[in-house]
């Protein structure tokens, strides 16, 4: 799965989750292993993070034959520049 979140993007993997199938749809809740794709917004000449960093989120796919949409929640931990809060994302995808 790709997606949006946070003036970012993400690509997930499936991880451990709850899943409910009645064919043709599935539907999981669970823990998404993802890469983060957002470039920080820092004070010139101050340190940055790296564009791409691991993260986990969590969050309900749902999957119609190979199509999966995804609503994943992540948080984003304090840092000098923002307080730390979670943030809803939306992504799409394809279900090997």
């Amino acid at each position: 799965i790709a997606g949006y979140v946070d003036k970012g993007a993400f690509v997930n993997f499936g991880g451990p989750c709850i899943k409910y199938t009645k064919k043709p749809c599935l539907i999981t809740l669970g823990l998404l292993p993802s890469l983060r794709i957002k470039e920080d917004k820092v004070a010139p000449g101050a340190k940055k993070n790296s564009i791409v960093t691991p993260n986990l989120g969590a969050g309900i796919s749902v999957a119609y034959k190979h199509i999966a949409l995804q609503v994943p929640v992540y948080y984003n931990a304090k840092t000098t520049a923002s307080d730390g809060r979670w943030n809803v994302g939306i992504g799409a995808g394809y279900k090997f």
